[in-house]
């Protein structure tokens, strides 16, 4: 099963109030386990980024003013996702975003069906806990010590392992690891037993004989 765990940065709360998506990271998942493909582009808005949002992701207009703009690279984005399940940390925020930044295009919009929200997830399997990407982080033991700020691929790095354990980790279902099933085997004692023979006395030989000649045209007459 295919899944890109994803996140963006954003100049803004709201697309309809003119905010734009300046950052996407996106890391792929097979059968939830990371295999190492990423997607990551940083977008020029083509408007300001106001100073609450810079305090956020650090991300400043001067940085932004040469990178391509969401059009230049919408495509290869769409190729990147496919048809794939998406995984989102607060998803109604970034799929907003994209959404907003699709319509402007007249491309479809993401479907709610093909999003997995942790936060909803998060929130089912410890109600009252904090639920912040951070919080799960803290929860899990995954090491989050670079996030000084805000950046869409490491938070989609972070959020890929938190999702993972969130369904059930590494060792997600009943199915034991390689090295357990080494170890039981290992550990499984066997008893010794006394070799039998298999060889046919006299007496049973004799009744063989006795038998065969019952048979017309015996196989073991030939």
């Amino acid at each position: 099963m295919r899944e890109i765990a994803f996140d963006t940065e954003t100049t803004g709360l709201d697309p309809v109030d003119g905010h734009r998506v300046i950052e996407i990271g996106c890391i792929e998942l097979f059968n939830m386990l990371p295999t190492g493909r990423t997607y990551h582009v940083y977008l020029n808005p083509e408007r300001d980024v106001p100073a609450e949002a810079l305090a956020v992701h650090g991300l400043s207009v001067d940085f932004l003013r040469d990178k391509p703009t969401f059009a230049e690279v919408v495509a290869d984005f769409i190729d990147f996702i496919g048809e794939a399940r998406l995984v989102a940390h607060n998803a109604e925020f970034d799929v907003k975003f994209i959404n907003a930044e699709f319509a402007r295009l007249g491309f479809s919009p993401l479907t709610a069906t093909r999003v997995v929200d942790t936060l909803a997830i998060a929130r089912r399997k410890f109600p009252g806990a904090p639920a912040s990407l951070d919080a799960l982080c803290k929860r899990f033991g995954v090491d989050n010590s670079a996030r000084d700020k805000y950046g869409a691929l490491l938070d989609a790095e972070l959020l890929a392992q938190v999702y993972l354990e969130l369904m059930g980790g590494r060792q997600a279902g009943l199915a034991l690891s390689a090295e357990a099933l080494t170890a039981s085997v290992a550990r499984a004692e066997r008893r010794y037993r006394e070799p039998r023979p298999h060889a046919p006395n006299d007496e049973e030989l004799a009744a063989h004989a006795a038998f065969v000649a019952q048979i017309p045209e015996a196989l073991w007459r030939r």
